[in-house]
């Protein structure tokens, strides 16, 4: 299963690991380690997360407070968002 970001979707994944790193060496890496971890799981078992709205499912990230918001496209995964879980809820929307 290929995985596909959305390119304002990647941008926020970059926006945080730099606001990570500006906040303590290295913890850039490890948000980008558990984002992989989400990843993975996700390929794995693409239909085990939550379903937020019709074909769009969230998965959330362990140590921090960020979920991907991804749909499945065939044999692609294709990531909505790397979403704050503490901000403007469904933000997103007009992604989809």
């Amino acid at each position: 299963m290929k995985v596909a970001f959305l390119a304002i979707a990647q941008k926020e994944v970059d926006d945080t690991v730099d606001w990570y790193n500006k906040q303590a060496t290295g913890l850039g890496r490890e948000f980008l380690d558990e984002l992989d971890r989400a990843v993975r799981r996700i390929v794995a078992f693409p239909m085990s997360c939550t379903e937020i709205e019709s074909g769009l499912r969230r998965c959330l990230l362990a140590r921090f407070p960020y979920g991907l918001i991804y749909g499945v496209d065939g044999e692609t995964v294709v990531v909505v968002a790397a979403a704050h879980l503490h901000r403007k809820p469904r933000y997103w929307v007009d992604r989809i």
